[in-house]
């Protein structure tokens, strides 16, 4: 398979590297676990996104866009990075986040400010109808927006995963390491469609599952799947099922999306405690705990290799200190 990939800019900090975490392993004592550090990809503390941005920033460039529209949770760590990326580019950006605004800015918001990022609160209204109204406005003033859907998650975002699954297998191949399962969290589904095309393609053996965070597994493996195949597509490979590929745990939701529980807590403690490695309370921390779990309940056992995809986010951790000290 020979992917036809798209233009993209070049602003991530590749590639990421791949660390073993000895302490917490042992710690556990099952299977050995190493990380893939996708929080160090260098934009405004980076994340997962900064990859796929490389990709949305380019085409809204090459169509002449001068602003740029998308959407998220207060604490989106996604809103955060397309607003350091449209800074970088000198696009204007605005984002439509849920609820209410707060009365302590803090974490990704306090970035988001500072970035230059104009916000609106999109209340008890659906996110998207506010995004679209916010679009139409910046048209009648002149502007010319490029809107980017939740999370980055549509075939561009999902090539940027594909491309990055050659590079985790160029590293492997290099270090001689063997990976018996990738782990990380899944939510709207552009990473984990990406790394399931780009294991089809790059031929990794091992197996891929998705912790969520707030969906039930069968309606994330559905869209996953279905944005895989047309990445696929989009990449002049034909039409290709990968449905196998997706694997989804919801065991892990908890009190809902950003709702801290002691799953989270204990393996943002643990990790930091034994690695000295930030993860966040949404994403990362949900995914470790999820994983943590499974390796005490022998999912995974001693002899096997886990990678844990880091992707991101402990810009967040300052909004949830009252749940974690």
């Amino acid at each position: 398979m020979n992917p036809k990939y798209p233009e993209r800019l070049r602003f991530a900090h590749l590639p990421t590297p791949i660390e073993r975490l000895e302490r917490l392993s042992k710690h556990l004592g099952g299977p050995e676990i190493y990380i893939k550090r996708d929080d160090q990809t260098g934009l405004a503390t980076g994340g997962n996104k900064t990859r796929k941005l490389e990709f949305l920033i380019a085409e809204a460039l090459a169509q002449g866009c001068d602003h740029v529209v998308t959407t998220g949770a207060p604490q989106s760590n996604h809103c955060r990075q397309t607003a350091a990326a449209a800074a970088r580019y000198g696009l204007g950006c605005t984002l439509v986040l849920s609820g209410e605004e707060p009365s302590s800015i803090t974490g990704n918001l306090l970035l988001d400010k500072l970035l230059g990022a104009h916000l609106y609160w999109a209340g008890e209204r659906p996110r998207n109808e506010v995004m679209v109204e916010a679009a139409e406005k910046l048209r009648k003033m002149g502007r010319k927006p490029y809107p980017i859907p939740l999370g980055g998650s549509n075939v561009l975002g999902a090539t940027s995963y594909v491309l990055a699954m050659k590079e985790l297998t160029e590293q492997l191949k290099s270090e001689r390491l063997n990976i018996d399962f990738i782990v990380f969290a899944s939510s709207s589904g552009g990473t984990q469609a990406g790394i399931a095309l780009g294991a089809e393609v790059y031929g990794f053996r091992g197996q891929i599952l998705g912790i969520s965070v707030d969906h039930p597994s069968e309606a994330l493996q559905t869209q996953a799947a279905a944005l895989a195949t047309a990445t696929a597509t989009h990449l002049g490979l034909g039409h290709l099922s990968l449905a196998e590929r997706i694997k989804v745990n919801d065991d892990y939701l908890g009190g809902g999306y950003a709702v801290m529980g002691e799953i989270e807590r204990e393996a943002i403690r643990m990790t930091a405690e034994l690695e000295g490695i930030l993860l966040d309370p949404v994403y990362t921390g949900r995914a470790m705990g999820g994983l943590i779990d499974l390796i005490r309940w022998g999912a995974f056992t001693r002899g096997q290799t886990v990678l844990f995809w880091h992707t991101g986010g402990p810009a967040a951790l300052p909004a949830f200190a009252d749940k974690l000290l």
